[in-house]
């Protein structure tokens, strides 16, 4: 009877009370709603008076989908007070490719405030081909320099021989700027080098006097600078400056000198051939003077037996009458 009365009393004072477990839940619901909107406050207002509009919901799908929220805000409110418009959705997207988001971004400013034409998608697409963005910025603003050839390879110099036969050692000096539309796909340094070596090369075997090249050294870089070395590479070139250029080896003379060494060596050769030839044939006349002399030997024997033969013939035949 009692427990009766006691479940009674309670259905009675839930059903009296509903609305206070509706509170309740009410009051649990915006507890947590309050604490996450308290964690998100500071960016939201960040986001709001710098214009980013990146609202609190976009920060929570952000962390739902595992995005750094924190970061795609400040790099957002970078973006709008540089005056660079890009959608929130790609930066959530170029983070979620593991692409370097920072480094993007500061890449994008710089160029837009040195005046380079440099859109989102394709800073983004230079950063997930594994170039560094920000330094291809950095290069376009600040042409880099390039020595050719590369002193790291172990070839200090560029050889070329002139039409006198003079060996010339040069050095030069690349200045290039990056094309920002070609960096991906784009020919690297190592193109640059081989293409402007094989110019100077071609160049100093075009000079018909080592005394030209040494007197107006620009002669080279002009020559090179003809061929439009830069096309399909990542760099534009903006000067060729021969640094350094020696004397090296007379290569005609040495050459001449061997090819005399060489003719000389083929006339001793021909005449050792013409010598053991006369030697030989000497021997074949000397091996048919003796087969005459045998002969002649024979044959005077044979004139002396035919001699000797007369005085019995004679005899003979004085006798037979």
């Amino acid at each position: 009877m009692l427990g009766v009365l006691l479940a009674a009393t309670k259905e009675n004072f839930w059903a009296e009370n509903w609305w206070l477990v509706g509170i309740a839940v009410a009051v649990i619901i915006f507890l947590i709603f309050l604490l996450v909107f308290i964690s998100f406050l500071r960016l939201w207002i960040q986001s709001l008076l710098a214009g980013a509009g990146i609202g609190i919901f976009d920060m929570i799908r952000m962390k739902l989908l595992g995005i750094d929220y924190a970061m795609v805000v400040k790099q957002k409110i970078a973006l709008t007070q540089a005056g660079v418009r890009v959608a929130t959705q790609d930066l959530e997207a170029h983070v979620l490719a593991r692409g370097n988001l920072q480094k993007v971004v500061t890449a994008v400013i710089a160029a837009h405030k040195a005046g380079l034409d440099l859109p989102w998608r394709v800073a983004a697409a230079i950063d997930l081909a594994g170039r560094n963005v920000l330094e291809a910025v950095m290069v376009s603003v600040y042409p880099k320099v390039i020595d050719c050839p590369d002193p790291t390879k172990g070839r200090p110099t560029l050889d070329g021989v002139c039409k006198n036969g003079i060996q010339l050692k040069a050095r030069a000096r690349v200045t290039v700027r990056t094309k920002l539309e070609r960096l991906v796909g784009g020919a690297t340094e190592e193109t640059i080098i081989a293409r402007v070596g094989e110019g100077i090369v071609k160049a100093i075997g075009s000079a018909e006097h080592h005394t030209d090249v040494l007197a107006n050294p620009n002669l080279i870089s002009q020559a090179v600078l003809r061929n439009s070395l830069d096309a399909q590479t990542a760099f534009e070139i903006v000067s060729i400056d021969v640094a350094e250029i020696d004397v090296g080896q007379n290569i005609g003379a040495n050459l001449q000198a061997d090819q005399a060494a060489a003719d000389l060596r083929v006339a001793q050769a021909n005449a050792e051939k013409r010598r053991a030839l006369a030697v030989a044939l000497e021997q074949e006349m000397r091996a048919k003077v003796e087969e005459m002399r045998a002969k002649v030997e024979e044959n005077r024997a044979q004139v002396v037996l035919a001699e000797a033969a007369v005085p019995q013939a004679i005899a003979d035949a004085i006798r037979n009458g």
